[in-house]
């Protein structure tokens, strides 16, 4: 019974009057709402959100990027309203806008800086708009095909010759605008052109030779350039590359190129990695892999107080980490981010005769993790990194010692204890009774399993060495656990590989009470889980639903045993909870998207994007479209299954149609 002293709590937060709050707490609280709802809705209720919505902690910088809310009609109304006052306009991905509302951008003339990649552009466009801005110093565009640099007026190219930071998204071979962009202190390119036209014309790189106009950039600080598969992006950087080449900026500090697969060597690059060497001293780095094997770069660069590094799949060793990268033990606590994925001789002394099933060696992790003791960002998957059962400390307890961490990569063998506990042993006698594959198999002897985590698992598992981990991490906000031998039928970035190689044998004792653990963070937001065999239920997926209650990404990709989906309930429990999660990606051959799945994900009120990749996969399409019916928010459905091209096709028109 309540104590009649206490005051009632509905009747205490009936009482409170949220007018009364200091200013400081209301103008927080207010940054919360979306542009379009502040200016259009809230400022209209009553005197004093009147004048704090137009205060200029609020006004000064606006964020459309993925308000799908934001209606043309609201957009111009708001630039209408408030237009003079924003500084900062980000519009990425606002694709459903049209080129006549984008336009209304020339009304915020006193804008600094305006980011409009995936905004519907044309070089008549986006000249009268750059006439407008004058004061504008920082631009992101996209530059589609029928880009035309000749119709961009002398005010655009005036406005142009001002900025200082400009992000470019190339989608057709050409220099875009940065032929204009003479005072340029950060270039960042993102290369995604297609081999081949719509019509099936093969396109060239070389259609970019007759632009000799580009200038030498004295001025450039930062350069990066991130590539999608396919040939010709390639070709088009190389070009780019040539000019800093000819003279490498002095006051370059960042220099980063992100390669899917190879990307060899040409005269150009090597001289610019030469010149680089002798006449600078870089903060960041990253390059393609072929150009650091077996090269002595590393030895030769220098760098001044570094805070990011990048040696993704490079045959980098622990010796050549140790001895070129940390400079034997120096204090590198300005480095805040190091990514070793694929590097799978960086925790060992010698890359020559190490085998994936070695462990590595503890005193080389132990020099990193003093030497980088501030790292917020640390990747090591795509690689077997082993513990050794007697000597050295385990992976898991040295990491743990970063307690800065905000996001951190592993493989899944890399977690599991390195002596085998007797609580696997149900999981080892599934793993030897059932053969693996994509054929479905009939479980047989497997013990029936809780759904949720025992008390009992609970206490052996708090004194697990990712338990501990974990635990030392508390603000971590990304974290991914991928099978060391994991590749995704459908990759972003990366070309496809169709063989896909067995689970380490290790990651057989990484289960559910692992997953369990996770649950620990309570202020993840982003959760990748791939190629875990021995997920037995899923049980703790559910801890993770009820208390990571910030969780806004999920990836869950190859859980369980190959044949069959044995974490469904679990999953369809946890999603129950997840009421911020923005993006769901689902890869596992025979997956049911059924009315089960699609009821508890329609609970997920916050989801905007869903991608189902399925091998084998079914789904039922009433079940879709009752799910699109209550989950409006959402604004991307992939689904990748065994269904036939024509229910596809007309699931696809119901959808449009509704």
């Amino acid at each position: 019974m309540p104590n009649k002293d206490e005051p009632n709590t509905i009747d205490l937060m009936n009482s409170i009057n949220l007018m009364e709050f200091s200013d400081e707490i209301l103008l927080h609280i207010l940054s919360y709402i979306p542009s379009t709802d502040l200016i259009l809705n809230v400022r209209r209720t009553c005197r004093k959100l009147a004048t704090l919505c137009l205060d200029k902690s609020l006004t000064h910088t606006v964020l459309l990027h993925r308000d799908y809310q934001a209606s043309e009609d609201k957009v111009k109304q708001l630039v209408r309203e408030i237009g003079k006052e924003i500084h900062q306009l980000n519009m990425a991905g606002c694709y459903w806008l049209s080129g006549t509302t984008i336009e209304h951008v020339t009304r915020c003339r006193n804008l600094v800086k305006v980011n409009l990649s995936g905004c519907h552009l044309t070089s008549i466009r986006l000249s009268k708009m750059l006439s407008a801005l004058q004061h504008l110093r920082s631009l992101a565009i996209d530059v589609n095909p029928g880009f035309d640099a000749s119709q961009l007026s002398s005010e655009c190219k005036a406005t142009l010759s001002r900025v200082l930071e400009l992000k470019q998204t190339l989608y057709t071979p050409s220099y875009g605008v940065v032929p204009c962009c003479t005072s340029l202190e950060k270039l960042l390119l993102y290369f995604e052109i297609l081999d081949r036209t719509r019509e099936g014309a093969i396109l060239s790189g070389q259609l970019m030779v007759g632009q000799s106009n580009v200038p030498h950039y004295q001025n450039l600080r930062v350069f990066y350039a991130r590539l999608a598969p396919g040939y010709i992006n390639q070709e088009v950087v190389r070009l780019y590359l040539a000019v800093l080449s000819d003279r490498t900026p002095e006051n370059l500090h960042a220099f980063l190129i992100s390669v899917p697969g190879s990307f060899a060597e040409s005269g150009a690059t090597k001289n610019l990695l030469d010149s680089m060497a002798r006449n600078v001293s870089l903060d960041a780095l990253q390059l393609p892999k072929s150009w650091l094997n077996g090269s002595s770069l590393l030895q030769n660069m220098k760098f001044n107080n570094p805070f990011y590094f990048s040696f993704s799949r490079c045959t980098l060793s622990g010796g050549h980490l140790i001895q070129r990268v940390i400079n034997g033990g120096k204090d590198l606590k300005s480095l805040a981010s190091l990514n070793l994925s694929g590097c799978i001789h960086c925790l060992s002394p010698d890359s020559l005769f190490r085998k994936a099933e070695d462990d590595i060696d503890s005193s080389i992790l132990e020099t990193l993790v003093m030497s980088c003791c501030n790292l917020k960002h640390l990747n090591l998957s795509a690689a077997h990194h082993h513990s050794s059962e007697d000597l050295g400390k385990h992976l898991c307890q040295l990491l743990a010692q970063l307690q800065h961490l905000r996001s951190l990569s592993l493989p899944v063998c890399s977690i599991a204890d390195s002596s085998p506990k007797a609580d696997k042993a149900p999981t080892q006698m599934v793993t030897n009774a059932v053969p693996r594959g994509f054929g479905k198999k009939v479980r047989i002897g497997v013990q029936t399993y809780p759904r949720t985590v025992s008390s009992e698992s609970v206490t052996q598992k708090s004194s697990s060495v990712f338990w501990t981990l974990l635990e030392n991490v508390p603000f971590l906000e990304t974290l991914e656990l991928i099978g060391s031998n994991f590749s995704s039928a459908m990759p972003r970035n990366e070309p496809a590989i169709r063989n896909s190689l067995p689970p380490c044998s290790r990651a057989q004792s990484v289960g559910d009470a692992e997953v369990a653990a996770i649950g620990q963070l309570a202020f993840l937001r982003n959760l990748t889980l791939a190629q875990l065999p021995s997920i037995l239920t899923g049980s703790g997926l559910i801890s993770i639903g009820l208390q990571c209650q910030q969780l806004q990404t999920l990836s869950l990709a190859n859980l369980g045993m190959m044949g069959k989906v044995v974490y469904m309930s679990a999953l369809s429990d946890m999603l129950k909870h997840c009421k911020q999660l923005k993006d769901l990606r689902l890869e596992q051959p025979y997956f049911s998207a059924n009315a089960q799945f699609f009821q508890a994900l329609s609970h997920c009120s916050s989801l905007q994007r869903l991608c189902i990749i399925s091998r084998s996969g079914t789904l039922q399409a009433d079940a879709v479209m009752s799910f699109m019916g209550s989950c409006l928010g959402l604004v991307m459905c992939h689904m990748f299954t065994g269904e036939s091209l024509t229910a596809c096709k007309n699931l696809q028109q119901s959808i449009v149609r509704r």
